[in-house]
């Protein structure tokens, strides 16, 4: 608790930045720009990584096989991966349709009907059933085109109805469905001929911790008479997403910092004039028996009061730029109340009332180091 004389400083502190309002002023804005940069730009890596993390966990504990030295995988290689774990073989194939009557290029996946329930899910309509000739389109495509479901595409001549459109799922190591055109494997034999040959093989490990002996084991009966498909693991992928957002994070604060060390140098002038200019004031307080102490305390105040005053206000209004800066980039605001991204509000806080009290430390320590008999010379 403060003591009596505690509290009279601190009345001191409030009373002579209050007889400098301009000075004081411009001082809390330095700050509040270099807290509101440290919040804002926190906030935002720290969104970016909420939302690439949440997005590529899902499919953390898959394996993608794609062909080595070919542009294809053999139906022999898939049927060798389907016996070590649950594998989804994926055609794709780039081309021009016609949405709404307006002509794009997409990609189209053919797919086995039961594998892809076990990749997307869907917004409205049904999946395909077996054997259809049907097709499922992706959510910003459909969003795009107004596409709705019943209505019909034209792929190579070709007219699909749509039967579904599938929920945004983001980008993937697998597939990229947010902009494709899903159909059939069937449907795909009969636009593209009939191949018993994959673009890539996506395999669902039942548990993440057995990812890399799933992979050995693939490769050990895939490869064994020579490199024909690499074996990729998402979850390392990932694992190196994290670290590269964890320093994009850092890099951002740092880009803020340079406005909190802008600020603190303008406290340091503010605190260093009001030094001198009140250096009879301080030799009149010293010789009515005010200790170096307290002069100390009382201008340690005075840099304390701007940085809260500062560092509150830019919180506030970083908190608000990163509510914005999520919404206009990320279309989400979900992350922004996350325990890691209100952390960056109190970081922000911490650094505006450190930077203003380092920033006081010399002048305070200047003004409590003045001799009664000079102060009260001083004109």
């Amino acid at each position: 608790m403060f003591k009596a004389h505690n509290l009279i400083y601190l009345e001191f502190a409030r009373r002579n930045l209050g007889r400098h309002k301009i000075r004081s002023v411009l001082a809390v804005i330095g700050i509040v720009i270099g807290v509101l940069a440290i919040t804002a730009l926190g906030i935002l890596g720290n969104s970016v990584r909420l939302s690439a993390s949440e997005q590529l966990c899902m499919i953390g504990n898959e394996l993608i096989v794609y062909p080595y030295g070919e542009s294809t995988i053999s139906d022999a290689s898939f049927k060798r991966i389907e016996k070590v774990a649950y594998a989804i073989p994926v055609k794709s194939r780039g081309d021009k349709v016609l949405l709404n009557d307006e002509s794009t290029s997409v990609i189209i996946y053919g797919l086995r009907s039961r594998d892809i329930p076990e990749l997307v899910d869907k917004e409205k309509g049904q999946f395909l059933k077996y054997g259809s000739l049907n097709c499922l389109v992706g959510a910003k495509l459909a969003d795009e085109y107004k596409l709705r479901v019943g209505e019909r595409v034209v792929i190579h001549g070709q007219k699909p109805r749509i039967v579904g459109i599938l929920k945004e799922r983001g980008i993937g190591f697998d597939i990229n469905p947010d902009n494709a055109i899903i159909i059939s494997d069937k449907m795909f034999s009969t636009l593209y001929g009939a191949s018993d040959e994959y673009n890539i093989v996506i395999v669902k490990v039942d548990s993440v911790e057995d990812v890399e002996k799933v992979k050995q084991d693939i490769e050990a009966r895939v490869n064994r008479r020579g490199k024909t498909v690499m074996v990729m693991a998402v979850k390392q992928l990932i694992e190196g997403i994290r670290r590269f957002f964890d320093m994009l994070s850092i890099f951002l604060i740092g880009i803020g910092s340079i406005s909190i060390v802008v600020a603190g140098v303008s406290i340091l002038n503010v605190m260093m004039m009001s030094t001198v200019e009140r250096t009879r004031e301080i030799g009149v307080m010293r010789a009515i028996g005010t200790t170096r102490g307290g002069i100390l305390q009382m201008f340690l105040f005075e840099s304390l009061i701007l940085g809260l005053i500062g560092g509150v206000i830019g919180a506030i209004m970083g908190l608000g730029a990163g509510f914005l800066v999520d919404v206009l980039i990320l279309k989400e605001a979900s992350y922004l109340f996350a325990p890691s991204s209100i952390l960056y509000v109190f970081v922000g806080i911490a650094f505006g009332v450190g930077t203003s009290v380092i920033s006081g430390l010399y002048p305070a320590w200047r003004a409590s180091r003045l001799k009664p008999i000079e102060a009260l010379r001083y004109e």
